[in-house]
Formats: structure tokens, sequence, C-alpha cells
């Protein structure tokens, strides 16, 4: 009997009205590394207009200058993490390497590691470091992994890169590894200068690409201490707001049938690709009848060897979106009597595996405001030659040669996005801090070449850079203002309702499809990798 497969893994273009930015911009900036419903959105209009919340005080926070210097202080450090991750690009739940550059620097910075091969994943991570007693936990959110086919040269030009073409970040998580830990560094160096109380923790966030690790985390009871967490994503422009992505299942569709000789005795068998065709019809037949914000989208994985052969296995990887937990809850229940449907009209034998789920995005009005205001004080600054490595991307790309974003949006105000981000989860739990900042060109997207060339020169340089310094600013006002925390986790409450959070995951799921050579063995201190095999 043949056994599961496990393969883990981007917009279309017009111009926004009359803002000058286009909608790829748009969908790829405000989902934060997911796509964005954006029709009619016009970002030249005002804040206030778009029912965002205000930024009451646009004057630059105290904490940004002190946070700018804590960050030069430690340049190097951050540098060396986003240049050697992105040297080493690995997979989702490949990331050996990777995990071990931020845990060496982390180390090197004073930080205790609490938790190694967090909630069953062998490259992620806790570590914290703490002053005084009491005080606020802050937490920063690092990614590391990196997307297949995507390696490239720090070039304008597709060209193979450190790891060939095999893998790349081509998502900018080496920048997001960085930023977030870098920003965590700046703040205990803050907190240091002045004697504040308080826990800096960082969440080495694996495998974000296919199965994030945040929501294991979130359901292992990590956030449940945690005051605010904080984060970024690479985007072509700088922007935050009231953004709410989407919740999602994950679900893979085994059917099981009988070989036999699809010539001579095609009677004998019973094809487990037929079941599949038959369940791929009635998700179709499904999208009369389902709400427009939802979204189902599938792959056949498996489908058979040869024609002449009865296929007596077929595998197909299906993602169900829309705006909240229990209208995605509600599709998923209706796919799985499709597919109990597809086995019963074909005499096969269906698995219905939904392993894997998140939550919908809370914004958060308070840290929206915080995250804008010190977004606003740090600002974009780009050389010549930056600007002419961005423009040759997009000439490579056929995209207009406007080159990098030069300033920071207005708040965004409500909208609804059609991708989806593990750290809807979190935000269920503790109030969360997001924004996009530019570490690629104006017009590309995410998942593309140009975003892993960007990420490996001074352009992804300058993102990690600015990003630790907005964060780093962030969390020190977090840590130090009991006003600001309360008014924040007054905002999730709002938010929250009557809503009772509860992970969609269970309690005893493991990762789906964790390759054998990085399972922890029992008496084992290590991930099973030997030097010689690294």
């Amino acid at each position: 009997m043949q056994k599961p497969i496990n393969s883990d893994p981007a917009l279309s273009d017009q111009p926004a009205d009359g803002s000058g930015i286009s909608r790829r911009d748009l969908m790829v900036a405000t989902g934060l590394g997911a796509a964005v419903a954006t029709a009619g959105l016009a970002f030249a209009r005002s804040a206030a207009a778009e029912g965002a919340a205000p930024t009451d005080d646009a004057s630059p926070p105290e904490s940004a200058a002190v946070a700018a210097r804590a960050v030069d202080s430690l340049r190097d450090a951050i540098l060396r993490i986003s240049r050697e991750t992105w040297d080493n690009a690995e997979l989702s739940m490949f990331e050996a390497v990777s995990h071990q550059i931020h845990l060496r620097e982390i180390e090197a910075q004073g930080f205790a590691v609490t938790s190694r091969q967090t909630s069953g994943y062998p490259t992620a991570f806790i570590a914290e470091w703490t002053q005084g007693s009491g005080g606020p936990v802050v937490g920063f959110l690092p990614e590391y992994d990196a997307l297949p086919g995507l390696g490239n040269a720090a070039e304008p030009r597709q060209t193979p890169g450190p790891r060939g073409i095999e893998v790349g970040h081509g998502c900018g998580h080496n920048v997001i590894g960085a930023g977030c830990t870098g920003a965590a560094f700046a703040l205990k160096a803050m907190m240091q200068a002045d004697g504040t109380p308080g826990t800096v923790r960082i969440y080495g966030c694996a495998s974000e690409e296919a199965q994030g690790v945040k929501v294991y985390m979130v359901r292992d009871g990590y956030f449940d201490d945690c005051d605010v967490a904080i984060a970024f994503h690479p985007a072509p422009v700088a922007v935050t707001g009231a953004i709410k992505t989407a919740a999602n299942d994950a679900i893979r569709v085994m059917f099981r049938g009988r070989t036999a000789h699809a010539g001579n005795t095609p009677w004998d068998g019973r094809s487990a690709l037929k079941a599949a065709e038959l369940f791929g019809h009635g998700i179709n037949l499904m999208r009369e009848h389902i709400r427009p914000t939802a979204r189902l989208h599938y792959i056949y994985e498996a489908a058979g060897v040869a024609p002449n052969v009865v296929p007596d296995f077929a595998q197909v990887w299906l993602t169900i979106r829309d705006v909240n937990r229990p209208q995605v809850e509600a599709m998923t229940e209706w796919a799985s009597q499709v597919a109990a449907g597809a086995a019963m009209a074909t005499q096969t034998e269906a698995e219905f595996l939904n392993y894997y789920g998140m939550w919908d995005l809370l914004p958060n009005d308070t840290m929206i405001r915080l995250m804008h205001r010190h977004m606003t004080a740090q600002g974009l600054q780009w050389t010549d030659a930056e600007q002419a490595f961005a423009k040759g991307c997009q000439n490579q790309m056929g995209l207009p040669e406007a080159g990098l974003a030069t300033g920071v949006l207005p708040v965004v105000g409500e909208l609804a996005a059609g991708g989806s981000t593990d750290i809807g989860d979190i935000s269920y739990v503790t109030p969360v801090g997001l924004f996009g900042w530019p570490s690629l060109p104006q017009g590309v997207s995410l998942h593309t070449w140009p975003v892993t060339a960007c990420g490996g020169m001074s352009i992804g340089d300058k993102a990690s850079l600015d990003t630790a310094t907005i964060m780093a600013g962030a969390g020190y006002d977090a840590m130090t203002s009991p006003d600001l925390l309360a008014a924040a986790k007054a905002d999730l409450v709002r938010r929250r309702g009557e809503i009772v959070y509860k992970p969609a995951i269970a309690k005893d799921q493991v990762p789906f499809g964790l390759p054998a050579y990085m399972v922890k063995a029992p008496g084992d201190d290590r991930i099973g990798v030997t030097e010689a095999e690294s």
C-alpha cells in the first residue's frame, strides 16, 4: 500500500485607484505575505475616510532614536543572521542550519534557550532574557524557511545562487529572521541601559511556508504569558493597518483502490484516480453554494503511475479558506462528505486527513498606531545603486521600472484578505503588532526570484536593520507603558467579542510529513543528522 506523499510549496496586477501604487503591491503588502482582496481600495484617501484607527500622535516616539543607536551597535550580528541564512536557504521543516545560525547569535547575546525542538518541530525554539522581577513579556517572531525553485544570486537577473536554483529566500524570511531577532537584541540593550524590568522572548518560528509552528506553540500554551507579540513581513511598500487575514484548513485526501491490467481485466480493478477526479468535481460543484469570501483550491499530488495500470492510490491536497473558523469548519465537514461520496461511488476507500488549520488575524488598533509611529520615524532611504538594482529586477520581470518605495503609506482601514497567516492564532491570545516593510521592488510579487536577489544584498540588509529598529522601539514602548499594554489588551477583547479561541489542530496532532532524519530519537540530544551528512 502506498503512503501519503508530502509536498509543500503567488498575484494579478492593475493600478490602484489613483494612488500610483499597483494593486499587486497592495495585495502583497497588506496581506503581509498573503493575497488580499483590495478591489476599489484607494490608498490616496485619508486613513480616517477608510475607517482606520487614527495615528493620534505623528511625532517620532522618544524610543525611536534610542532603538536606532542600539541596532547600530548590533549591526554585525543582525547582518550575519540575514546573510548566513540567505546563503544556507532551507525548505520548511528542513531548517537544520538556519535555526542553528539564529541560536548561535542568540546565545552569544546572553539569551537563554528555554525550549528546543518546540512543539514537535526539530527546528523550532524559544529563547528569552529577563531583567528584574515582574514586568511585561514582549515576544518577537523570526522566521527562516525558504522556498523551492527560487534560488538566485544577489544580482538583478535570474541566475543560480549559493544553492543553485533549487531553494531560495523568495519570501524574505532571512530578513524576517534577522529583523525580529535583531529587535530582541536591541530591546535587551535598551532595557539594560535604564534598568527596565521585563522579559524579551524570541520564538523560533519554523516552517511558516508549510505547517507553521506558531499554531502549535499557541496550542501548547507558549503565548499564554506573552503580553504582546511583534513581527513584520517583507513587502513592496511600507504599510500597516486593520488587515484581517483568512482562517484556513489544510487537508490531504488519500484514495485507495485495487490495481489491475487496464486493458485485459479492468473489471478487477477499482481506480483511486477516478475517486480523486470525482472528489475534485464535487469540490467544484460546492463553489456555487459557498460564500463569496470562501476559497477552495487543490492539486492532485498522486494520480497513478501508468495508463495501462488501474491506479490503486491517489492523493489530493486541498486548502479551504474563509473569513473565520466556523465558516471554514463547515466547508471542511462538507468536503469530507464529498470524499466519502466519491469513495462510495467508485468502490474505493477514502482517508480524509485535516492535518493543519489556522485562525483569521485579529487587527489591534493600539498596536497599529504604535507600529505606524515607529515606521514613520524610521523612514526609507535608498542609494542610487539600490534603486538601479530594483529597476533591473523590474526590467527582467517585464514590470514598470518604479524602483523601491520611498515613503510610508497611511494607515490602512478595515480590509479582509484572501490569504492566511499562522500569526492569526497568536492574535486571539495576545495583542499583535504587524507591518510590511520594503525589501523588494514595487510591483514584484512575493515568492519570486527578485525577492531572493534583493534579500542577499544591501536592500535586504537595510530592511533587516530598519525593521529591527522599528520593532525594538515599539517593543520598548510596550515594555515601559502599562497604559499602552492595557489599551492593546482591551482592543483584543473587543475584537474577539464572544468568540472562544480553540486551536484548529488537535492536542495530539503532530506535524504531517516531517522528514525522518529530522525526528529526534529516544536518548538522542540532537537532530538526527551527522556533521558529515550536513
